[in-house]
């Protein structure tokens, strides 16, 4: 610990214990293997999308990309938390520097925000794709899609960053335990010992604003795009985008409804265990990195074709090199 302030020596903690789910001192071990499971269900479907997308020249469209792109940042968001948790349940290896926690908490917020970003994009790519279908190619290029890519991405670097920096300025000195699996914002706030008003207000304001901002934005487009699509004339053509519009929605029904939730639980059930509270956390940490592919790979039509092929390949190959079987009777060598 270390620090100086105002003519007198303040300790400040720079190593904290990570403590995930407290209440379950002893039997944190078990919690290891179902959150290793889940954290290889993740990585395992994830990463079949994204090979399918990757490996069929006919899927290099705007939206599949998109949709391989919001995946990844998925596995990223799940390597992010659930290494670092399951480390949590040993008592050692769960010390973590600061700077390393906060590094932690930069890529867990940038990740979360990116990903919403990403939810923006695709947005724009069915508004564009459904409203004006015959300049969609001229307008949605590869250069396009770069682009905004990159502004998501500095989107997100500029409404992460200033919480972290508060964050990097506040003394630690109540503890050196952090109740929680990761190093979340509010967790590692507790172990304050100064005025830290300042970074709630631009904690809450941030989340709120980039919140209602985003809903707007996909409500304003998603509206213009089912209306857009009702008015198709080709029956097929209609039900396509509806169901491609469907899968999306669903996508951000799952993304938003879990984080909403969590800030809604975590302010007003004061009287919840912190082990309750950090289960909500991984709930709208996890649940898009699992639901996510499932969505995509079981309502994306031409996704769901190339997986059921690959599928059938891989059938196919198990069953032509089994060993052929030997035969019932065999005659003794004489």
């Amino acid at each position: 610990m270390s620090g100086w302030g105002n003519g007198t020596y303040n300790e400040s903690y720079t190593s904290f214990l990570l403590m995930g789910f407290p209440g379950m001192q002893e039997a944190r071990v078990l919690l290891v293997l179902p959150f290793l499971s889940l954290y290889l269900v993740i990585l395992f479907t994830n990463a079949l999308v994204i090979h399918t997308v990757a490996s069929q020249r006919s899927l290099h469209q705007p939206m599949y990309l998109l949709i391989a792109l919001l995946l990844a940042v998925n596995v990223c968001a799940a390597t992010t938390v659930l290494p670092a948790m399951l480390f949590s349940f040993s008592p050692r290896f769960n010390r973590v520097s600061l700077p390393r926690c906060l590094g932690q908490m930069f890529c867990i917020y940038f990740l979360i925000v990116f990903d919403c970003n990403i939810l923006l994009i695709m947005a724009l790519d069915r508004y564009v794709a459904i409203c004006y279908p015959l300049r969609y190619p001229e307008i949605v290029t590869g250069q396009l899609l770069a682009g905004l890519v990159v502004v998501a991405a500095t989107r997100s670097t500029c409404v992460v960053a200033p919480v972290v920096v508060l964050a990097s300025r506040v003394r630690f000195c109540r503890s050196d335990v952090i109740h929680h699996f990761a190093c979340e914002h509010m967790a590692l706030m507790k172990l304050s010992c100064g005025d830290i008003s300042l970074n709630k207000t631009v904690g809450l304001t941030v989340r709120i604003f980039n919140r209602v901002l985003d809903m707007l934005l996909l409500g304003a487009s998603y509206s213009r795009i089912i209306h857009a699509a009702f008015r198709i004339s080709s029956g097929g053509a209609r039900t396509k985008a509806l169901n491609t519009c469907g899968s999306h929605l669903l996508v951000i029904f799952t993304v938003y409804s879990s984080t909403m939730s969590s800030s809604i639980v975590y302010r007003v059930a004061r009287t919840a265990s912190q082990d309750v509270h950090n289960l909500l956390s991984a709930f709208y940490l996890l649940l898009p990195c699992l639901v996510n592919p499932i969505i995509y790979g079981a309502r994306t039509k031409e996704i769901r074709q190339h997986l059921v092929a690959l599928f059938q390949r891989t059938q196919q190959q198990g069953s032509t090199k089994k060993p052929p079987s030997l035969p019932l009777n065999r005659e003794l060598p004489g």
